[in-house]
């Protein structure tokens, strides 16, 4: 289903009062070169346009329509607009899905559109900076672009609030999502992506839908180089917790949806301020291919802040190479400590011609992104004459080298309008913030040619209902590595035993050190309830311990002992009611919640997303020969993880939860094996 004729229309219908007022108001106000047609009951014109008194009354068809109206009103409209081929309607009113008695008007509602494009209900609309058509009733701040972002956003007061911004972000679209009964964020945006105008995508989210259709859509912005960057508020709720787990206290909602912007390959920011920042780099520049900056300034202030704010980013400040070092030595004062970071000092400041041989020098050096700090004074009690010969010299820099280049205020106040958008127009972006503008960059390398080499990804199934229409059956830890034997995962050698005469008789079949434990489906963490006993050497021993757990617990499970692991990782696996099944990989055994070293992976997962979710691990440098310990087995764990990997997703109409704690790495060559285990199996109702 297309949004064209809604995102782009040529002849606009407006129903209502005063929000309709308003939308034909803004679109005049705009220039839209297009039809405006208001539709009212009684009123004879509305700003000077004349009314119609229905949709029959109207010329033709109407591309797009705003229905501000209230809500059993709407969807009679709406009815009769999809009866007259109309292209799509934005639903102003609220009262539908929002609320405890509008699931069945929204049902009704989406009845009415059959299979007309609609936006909403419960929203603002749509605004088309590109081409003047706004199906919006309220104020905003931005004005006609030929070229610019489009912006999505669950929440239309945070949309009018972005449109407010005056740090010369270029906004070609603003479109309210509502409640998203039928038209989502993947739809909305799969429409987007066939406008050659639109240079980026922000969006502000608060949770999913539709996840296969959602990658499809970032399939195509990706094979366009359409940049998506996004906010991400809120935590969807995790839904209620069968089993008490590690891996469903150490991994919330906000580490999953983590795992889905990566996956499909979007970056994610933590706040507004960043949005805007990281989507007039990419307006500009689009994404960085690298994370190599330097910075330029003429205060060491300013230098020293640069380099404090990119420790522990993935983003850095490379030395230069003595070639580097020598051509930017010749450009500045001989007092000048030439470095990156660069403090060049003030010896130059007003000097044109000396200013530009350094920025040239700086940019010649390949950097992936070149910024010069430069904050402006005040325009309203200072003058910035000075202050040109630094703008005219960074534009002739940038122009000459063609490097990405970008002129940072160290506070948002300090770049004018005006100049951010002078600055823009001469190809270089204007960035606000230290933090902000350091967090954009990473954003930016972050969906660059390099990092997405590994998002060609397999399809993601979304969220799996099989927990809301199944009981749960809770495996003892036998039968559940007796599952994980089945799916190609190495167990200890063990059995079960009843009694004292049965436990002596199994015992004998292993070498010892043995492992004595409870066996109970209920019994999860053994540690905590002084439920196992480790490294047993003899007969005796094992007897002496095994009879007070027998006083416990009916069964109990003897396996042989894993002597020479070289560490201990967990693995789990669970679903998230919005996004679907992952995997949590992490440092497993007593330290696994107190360390919090963990990743996330969405399943069905690749080898290489398996390889770059241990790669980040702290406890991977364990597998290395960290202080002389046998290099582990990583290709080992590597297959271990893709078995898992496999059999979830193929097991996933039952499989509700899975956890490996502690899987055990070995050295190099004997593989891995999971000393206790926990699965939770769905049983039909």
């Amino acid at each position: 289903m297309t949004l064209e004729r809604l995102l782009q229309p040529k002849s606009i219908a407006v129903f209502g009062g005063r929000e309709a007022r308003e939308v034909v108001r803004q679109c005049q106000r705009m220039g839209f070169a297009g039809d405006i047609w208001p539709v009212h009951p009684s009123l004879e014109e509305v700003q000077g346009l004349p009314c119609y008194r229905s949709v029959a009354e109207l010329p033709s068809a109407p591309d797009a329509s705003f229905v501000g109206v209230n809500r059993h009103l709407t969807i009679d409209i709406i009815r009769q607009l999809s009866e007259r081929a109309a292209g799509g309607a934005v639903c102003y009113a609220s009262g539908f899905g929002e609320v405890d008695d509008g699931e069945a008007l929204q049902d009704a509602l989406l009845k009415a559109a059959g299979t007309m494009p609609i936006l909403g209900p419960n929203c603002y609309g749509v605004i088309n900076y590109l081409d003047g058509a706004l199906l919006w009733p309220d104020q905003h701040g931005s004005e006609r672009v030929e070229r610019g972002v489009a912006i999505l956003t669950q929440s239309s007061n945070i949309g009018i609030n972005l449109t407010m911004q005056a740090r010369g972000l270029p906004i070609a679209y603003l479109i309210a999502l509502g409640n998203q009964a039928q038209t989502d964020l993947a739809g909305a945006l799969d429409t987007l992506i066939d406008d050659m105008r639109v240079s980026a995508v922000g969006l502000y989210i608060e949770g999913f839908t539709n996840i296969p259709m959602l990658q499809e859509v970032m399939r195509r912005a990706h094979e366009r180089n359409l940049p998506v960057v996004v906010v991400k508020s809120g935590a969807s709720v995790q839904g209620a917790r069968i089993t008490r787990s590690h891996t469903a206290s150490m991994a919330g909602a906000d580490d999953v949806a983590n795992a889905l912007l990566d996956r499909l390959g979007m970056a994610r920011v933590r706040d507004l301020d960043t949005l805007v920042e990281t989507l007039k780099l990419l307006h500009v520049h689009g994404p960085l291919n690298g994370n190599r900056l330097c910075s330029m300034s003429c205060s060491g202030g300013e230098a020293s802040l640069m380099a404090d704010t990119a420790v522990g980013r993935r983003i850095v400040f490379p030395d230069l190479s003595d070639e580097q070092f020598k051509a930017v030595s010749q450009t500045v004062h001989e007092l000048v400590s030439v470095s990156n970071p660069l403090d060049y000092h003030t010896f130059a400041w007003n000097k044109e011609e000396e200013l530009f041989g350094t920025y040239r020098a700086m940019l010649r050096c390949g950097f992936d992104l070149s910024i010069l700090v430069l904050d402006f004074p005040r325009l309203d009690r200072c003058t910035i004459e000075t202050w040109e010969p630094a703008v005219r010299a960074i534009k002739r820099a940038a122009q000459e080298t063609g490097a990405p280049t970008a002129v940072l205020a160290s506070l948002p106040e300090s770049l004018p309008e005006g100049i951010a958008k002078e600055l823009i127009s001469a190809g270089i972006v204007p960035l606000c913030g230290l933090r902000q503008a350091i967090d954009a960059a990473e954003a930016a390398a972050s969906v660059g040619p390099g990092a997405l080499e590994v998002k060609n990804n397999a399809g993601l199934p979304g969220p799996l209902s099989f927990l809301r229409s199944k009981h749960a059956r809770r495996l003892d830890e036998y039968d559940a590595k007796q599952v994980l034997r089945a799916a190609g995962i190495a167990v200890p050698s063990g059995a079960k035993a009843t009694d004292l005469v049965s436990l002596e008789e199994k015992a004998k079949r292993f070498n010892f050190p043995l492992a004595l434990k409870g066996c109970d489906p209920d019994l999860l963490h053994k540690s905590e309830q002084g439920a196992v006993h480790l490294n047993i050497e003899d007969m005796a021993t094992l007897l002496r311990v095994a009879e007070p757990l027998f006083d416990r617990f009916d069964t109990v499970l003897v396996e042989e002992m894993v002597t020479d692991a070289v560490g201990e990782w967990i693995v789990g696996i669970n679903h998230d009611p919005a996004i679907g099944p992952w995997m949590l990989i992490g440092a497993g055994g007593v330290f696994a919640e107190l360390l919090s070293d963990r990743a996330v992976v969405l399943l069905p997962a690749e080898t290489h997303h398996l390889e770059r979710a241990i790669d980040s691990l702290k406890i991977s440098s364990m597998m290395s020969g960290y202080r002389g310990l046998p290099v582990g087995d990583r290709q080992a764990l590597l297959s271990a993880l893709k078995s898992l990997s496999d059999f979830a997703y193929a097991h996933s109409d039952t499989l509700i939860e899975l956890e490996i704690n502690p899987l055990l790495i070995c050295p190099t060559g004997k593989g891995v094996c999971a000393a206790d285990a926990v699965i939770q199996q769905a049983t039909p109702v």
